[in-house]
């Protein structure tokens, strides 16, 4: 059983930048590729961005692609998203998850979540 606990939420101004960070423990972390999923208010959960197990590869959904950069570091069983040019749709709930897979964009392939951290961007 994974347990993940997201951290560095907050509230910024558009423009910002902001780093949120996960940490897992209570299993190997090198064998679940690792995604960021985010929840605005009254929309459904919506993928941000994946990392395979080695950290080698990313996939990003379109809206973040130039401004969100995922990274993992395997020996402290973290994972990073570092959020540049922050825009007020950005407002979410986020999400760290872990899949079993090499890595996945699909909200059904990922089977443990943190409890995510709040990002809020003021105009």
């Amino acid at each position: 059983q994974v347990q993940l606990v997201e951290s560095g939420g907050g509230l910024v101004q558009t423009g910002d930048s902001l780093r949120v960070s996960c940490v897992a423990s209570g299993g190997t972390f090198s064998i679940y590729g690792m995604g960021w999923f985010r929840q605005a208010p009254g929309k459904k959960r919506e993928f941000v961005v994946a990392i395979s197990r080695s950290g080698t590869s990313t996939y990003y959904a379109n809206f973040v692609k130039g401004r969100f950069t995922i990274s993992r570091d395997n020996a402290k069983n973290s994972v990073y998203l570092q959020m540049n040019n922050l825009k007020p749709e950005d407002t979410a709930v986020y999400y760290c998850a872990a899949t079993p897979r090499d890595w996945s964009t699909s909200f059904s392939d990922y089977a443990y979540w943190g409890q995510g951290t709040q990002v809020t961007v003021s105009s």
